[in-house]
C-alpha cells in the first residue's frame, strides 16, 4: 500500500515548516540524539509583534497592554513543569523565537534560562539563541540581552531593498538591519546568523543578487534563505489573489535559490540544510536538533515539542502543541502548570517519516547508525537498496546511499521536496511488509 501522496506532501510542507529555527565542520554537526536521550532542545515562544508583516501566519499578537511580569511567571512555570514531565537532565540548547522576542525585557530571557539551570542541567555552552527584528534590537539592547544569557543571535533582516521591505510589511529600513548587523556582530562574533528572502512579487534575479552579494560582505558566518511562502489569510496573500500584486513566479524563485546557494558556496559557506548556511563550524546546534529528531520542548502560546513523557514505558514519544492565544495560554498554566492543549502519540511509522524528512534535509542526511536509534530491524538498505526509484536518483546524481547512510547530494538537496514523494512512498510500503530483504550492505 503506497503512502498517500497527500500524506507525503504534508510531511515534506511540515519538514519545510520545521525551519523556524558549533561543532568542527569535520564532525558533520553535533551528535545525533537517540530517541529516548535525557538531553533536549528546548524553544520558548514570545507571542508579540509590534505589527504583522505582510506575509507572515504565524502565532503571533500585537501587544496591547501586556503583563511581562505574569507572562513572564507563565513561561518560567511551563518550563519547569515540561522540563519534569519530560525527564530531560540536560538542555543542549534554548532558542528564543516569535513573534519578536527582542521586544521582551532581558529580565525575562533571564528567568527563563535561571529556571532551566534549577530545573535540569543547563551547561555554561549551550547555545541560547534570541530572534530579533533591527528596530527592537539597539545596540545597548543586545548588549542586555547578552548579559541575560543569550549568546546567538537570529537577525530577521529579509531584505537590503526598501521598496522590498514596505511590501513585506516590516517596520525597519535597510540601514537600520546594516546597522544592527553590525551591533550585533560587535556583541556576538561569530555567532549572529541573518535570514535573506527570495520570490517574492516581481522580484528579479539579478537585484536580488545584488543584495546577497552586498550581505556578504557584512554578514557573519551564518545566513539562511527563505523562499516566500504565501499563506492564505495573510495581507500578501490577499493582494496577489485579488490582482493587487503579481503572483511569485517560481521559476525566478529556483534560479535565484540556485544562484544564491552557489554564490555562498564560492564565500565559504556549507550548505548544511536545505535553507541554511554556514562558515567557520558556525551551525545552528538548536535547528540541527530538529533535523535530527532529537527531543525539544516547547514553551509559550503555540509552541511545539516532541519528547517522550515519564511514565510512558520509555517508548512512545509524543507531538505537544501549546494553547495558541496568550491569555487563554496564561490562564491554563496558572491552573495546570502548563498551557498543553494537544497531545498526539507518535506512531513507530510516523516517527520514522519524521526522521527521513528531517534528516534528508541536511547535507549529512541520515547515517545508518542514526536510523538504527529509531529502527533496530529494517535497515536503510532494506528499505532503499533494492528500489529502481532509488537506483534511478542515483544514477541522476540526486541521492546517494552507500556505507555512510542515505543522503542528497548537493544538486539533490535543491530538489528534495519531489525526492521525499519517492521516499516516503517506499518506506510506507516496506513498513507495510515488514520484511527485511537481503540487500548486500556494501
Amino acid at each position: 500500500m503506497a503512502l498517500p501522496r497527500a500524506r507525503a506532501r504534508g510531511w515534506v510542507k511540515a519538514a519545510a515548516a520545521a525551519q523556524r529555527r558549533r561543532p568542527a565542520e569535520d564532525a558533520g554537526g553535533p551528535a545525533s540524539p537517540a530517541p529516548g536521550s535525557p538531553r533536549a532542545a528546548l524553544y520558548v515562544h514570545w507571542p508579540y509583534c509590534e505589527k504583522r508583516c505582510s506575509y507572515c501566519s504565524f502565532n503571533k499578537y500585537i501587544p496591547r497592554g501586556v503583563d511581562e511580569a505574569a507572562l513572564r511567571r507563565c513561561l518560567v512555570t511551563e518550563a519547569q513543569t515540561l522540563l519534569r514531565l519530560s525527564g530531560v537532565r540536560r538542555v543542549e540548547s534554548v532558542f528564543f523565537g516569535g513573534g519578536t522576542p527582542s521586544l521582551a525585557s532581558p529580565h525575562t530571557v533571564a528567568a527563563v534560562l535561571e529556571a532551566v539551570a534549577q530545573t535540569t542541567h543547563l551547561p555554561a555552552d549551550s547555545e541560547v539563541t534570541l530572534e530579533a527584528n533591527p528596530t527592537s534590537a539597539s545596540g545597548s539592547r543586545l548588549a542586555a540581552f547578552g548579559a541575560a544569557g543569550v549568546n546567538r543571535l537570529s537577525i530577521g533582516l529579509q531584505s537590503l531593498d526598501d521598496t522590498e521591505l514596505q511590501l513585506l510589511g516590516r517596520t525597519h529600513s535597510a540601514s537600520d538591519a546594516l546597522q544592527t548587523l553590525a551591533e550585533a556582530q560587535r556583541l556576538f562574533p561569530g555567532r549572529v546568523s541573518v535570514d535573506l528572502m527570495l520570490g517574492l512579487p516581481a522580484q528579479q534575479v539579478g537585484p536580488w543578487l545584488r543584495q546577497l552579494w552586498e550581505l556578504l560582505h557584512c554578514c557573519d558566518d551564518h545566513v539562511s534563505l527563505y523562499q516566500l511562502s504565501l499563506e492564505r489569510g495573510t495581507t500578501l496573500f490577499t493582494q496577489v489573489q485579488q490582482g493587487a500584486l503579481p503572483a511569485p513566479d517560481p521559476e525566478l524563485a529556483a534560479e535565484m535559490y540556485q544562484e544564491g546557494r552557489a554564490i555562498l558556496r564560492e564565500a565559504g559557506f556549507r550548505q548544511y540544510e536545505v535553507s541554511n548556511f554556514a562558515r567557520n563550524g558556525a551551525l545552528s546546534t538548536h535547528n540541527w536538533t530538529y533535523w535530527q529528531c532529537g527531543q525539544y520542548l516547547g514553551v509559550g502560546p503555540g509552541a511545539h515539542g516532541r519528547f517522550i513523557p515519564q511514565g510512558a514505558g520509555g517508548h512512545t514519544r509524543e507531538a505537544r502543541i501549546q494553547t495558541l492565544e496568550p491569555d487563554n495560554w496564561m490562564k491554563e498554566v496558572m491552573l495546570f502548570g502548563h498551557g498543553t492543549r494537544r497531545r498526539m502519540p507518535l506512531s513507530e511509522l510516523e516517527l520514522l517519516e519524521e526522521v527521513l524528512a528531517m534528516g534528508l534535509r541536511t547535507d549529512v542526511g541520515i547515517t545508518h547508525q542514526h536510523w538504527q536509534q529509531f529502527e533496530p530491524q529494517l535497515t536503510l538498505w532494506d528499505l532503499f537498496g533494492a528500489s529502481k526509484e532509488v537506483k534511478d536518483l542515483q544514477e541522476q546524481g540526486l541521492l546517494l546511499l552507500d556505507h555512510r547512510g542515505l543522503r542528497c547530494s548537493w544538486e539533490g538537496l535543491a530538489v528534495l521536496d519531489s525526492l521525499l514523494l519517492s521516499l516516503l512512498s517506499l518506506l510506507q510500503e516496506a513498513w507495510q511488509q515488514r520484511t527485511p530483504s537481503s540487500v548486500p550492505r556494501g
